[in-house]
């Protein structure tokens, strides 16, 4: 195992910062805020949500703004586990809570977003992002993945 250096905290740090942003963007509906915590390329798995599956952030982000236009979303993440990998790439695990609510839909979820990240420009982006389900409770009937 290599060594944790100064750089490697810094890093860490920043893709924490990342995620919270990526969480407030996402409650406030601020989407070019939300953009630009992902990677042009980026690979979006949501169908455990339940959601889409979206290749490209432009793609991400039209359908994500339509979903969610009329929603109360609260997003919360813990416990991240975070590994860099190189100089311009890393992973994480985050444990996650979520409540989604629309208009005769209310979802509320717990379980890990799974995530790699690539450093463009000096800044830390998501470039894939897979959200798993261990419970949801949709309009208050649970479902299980376990």
């Amino acid at each position: 195992m290599s060594p944790v250096t100064n750089n490697t905290l810094f890093d860490v740090e920043a893709i924490r910062q990342l995620k919270a942003r990526y969480f407030r963007s996402m409650d406030m509906k601020d989407w070019d805020g939300l953009a630009a915590c992902f990677t042009e390329d980026l690979e979006a798995d949501f169908r455990e949500g339940p959601g889409m599956l979206a290749y490209g952030r432009d793609n991400y982000m039209e359908q994500i703004s339509v979903i969610l236009a009329d929603a109360t979303t609260i997003h919360h993440g813990h416990m991240p586990e975070i590994i860099i990998l190189d100089e311009k790439s890393a992973r994480g695990i985050w444990a996650m809570d979520d409540i989604v609510i629309l208009p005769g839909l209310q979802l509320q979820g717990w379980g890990h977003y799974h995530e790699l990240y690539r450093k463009e420009n000096n800044a830390w982006r998501i470039a894939k992002i897979r959200l798993t389900r261990l419970r949801l409770l949709q309009n208050g009937e649970a479902q299980s993945f376990l």
